[in-house]
């Protein structure tokens, strides 16, 4: 009990750098400074264009987060750098921020990428001997906001996870190598993003066939449990909204099957229909 008030004490005076602030950076942002951080600055490429950075920077002054200019100036001083950009940038991120940050400091690395793009940023960041600390996301953001889950890796997550943990995160420490919670996370994804890329198709299809009542009635009598029109329905939203950053997550996935020796048509043909139900162009 003592330790656990001294860990809360401790967290209430942690300042905190966030290198994204999109639509989850901008949750994290807020909520962590509501759960007693100290300070947050953040950092976005967006902030080099003052037309497109607009909507961040009013979010940064509503909620008191300080706007730093380069992702340098953002993590000094900070106890805790949180890296919430795009699978895409994972490695450049890491590697820039190896330049920059210092001993003992937490960098927690909480994008969707691959067991082997988690592991290199690892080893990018370690020279600068600051803590590289894994992080797996395990639902969208919106919604439960810091409460979501996120599975820690690395020899530091225990060391991390109850410092944010009393700020409001729920972060459960996994596994203390690099790796594992990221693959437990794509492992996930490669069935709930491929049911969603099935059940959209599946409908559509059963559609323009016009046999939607026989299709959906067939699929209750199997599965019982489920309500399978209303479930397409759902998918389909969901698809439609965040189609494109669930295809990045799916081509993360492949890579990760890829490097097991295992073929990838799978992943990458779930990261297409996904990124076609966005609508994303030329798909």
């Amino acid at each position: 009990m003592v330790a656990s008030t001294m860990t809360t004490k401790k967290s209430f005076g942690m300042k905190i750098a966030l290198i994204g602030y999109g639509e989850v950076g901008q949750i994290f942002a807020r909520e962590l400074l509501a759960g007693g951080a100290k300070e947050l600055r953040a950092y976005d490429v967006l902030f080099r264009d003052a037309a497109r950075s607009e909507s961040h920077r009013a979010a940064a002054a509503r909620d008191g987060v300080k706007i730093a200019a380069t992702a340098r100036e953002a993590a000094d001083g900070a106890d805790v750098v949180i890296s919430a950009v795009t699978a895409a940038s994972v490695k450049d991120v890491a590697g820039e921020a190896a330049s920059y940050l210092v001993a003992r400091q937490y960098f927690f690395d909480v994008n969707s990428a691959s067991p082997g793009t988690k592991t290199q940023a690892a080893k990018m960041v370690a020279p600068s001997g600051a803590f590289y600390v894994e992080g797996a996301v395990m639902a969208p953001v919106p919604g439960p906001g810091i409460k979501v889950q996120i599975l820690g890796g690395g020899p530091k997550a225990e060391e991390l996870a109850p410092k944010l943990n009393a700020l409001g995160m729920n972060i459960r420490p996994v596994a203390s190598e690099y790796g594992r919670a990221s693959a437990m996370k794509l492992c996930r994804s490669i069935m709930i993003k491929g049911i969603e890329a099935l059940i959209v198709d599946c409908a559509k299809a059963a559609k323009g066939w016009n046999v939607e009542d026989e299709v959906f009635g067939s699929l209750d009598a199997s599965y019982p449990s489920i309500d399978w029109r209303k479930l397409s329905v759902d998918m389909a939203g969901r698809v439609r909204q965040h189609g494109v950053r669930r295809g990045a997550e799916m081509r993360e996935a492949a890579m990760m099957v890829e490097d097991l020796g295992m073929h990838n048509e799978l992943e990458l043909a779930v990261a297409g229909a996904q990124e076609r139900g966005a609508g994303k162009a030329g798909l």
